[in-house]
């Protein structure tokens, strides 16, 4: 993967269930043209924000497509780094 960028995907899909997002987390882990690092869901309204490394955005939205997995909005980001999550009190939030 060449520099690879941080993009934010958005899934809303009321109608998932646990075990198929889980089955999902599966099959990302075995994906090469894409890097899946974290989801945060919340599990009440069944939406997932999931952070993800790819060279760009055509290269991720061919990973969903391959997987059959929906999604929302798809963004790049940026986060901040460790040397400024050390100056937070909390910093072991980041």
């Amino acid at each position: 993967m060449a520099t690879a960028k941080k993009f934010m995907v958005f899934h809303q899909d009321p109608g998932i269930s646990w075990e198929k997002v889980e089955e999902n987390w599966s099959k990302s882990a075995n994906v090469e043209s894409a890097t899946w690092i974290r989801t945060y869901y919340n599990k009440n309204e069944k939406i997932r924000y999931c952070l993800w490394l790819a060279d760009n955005e055509s290269k991720l939205k061919d990973v969903f497509k391959k997987l059959g997995v929906s999604y929302q909005s798809l963004m790049a980001v940026l986060w901040f780094q460790l040397k400024f999550c050390q100056k937070l009190k909390y910093a072991n939030l980041c």
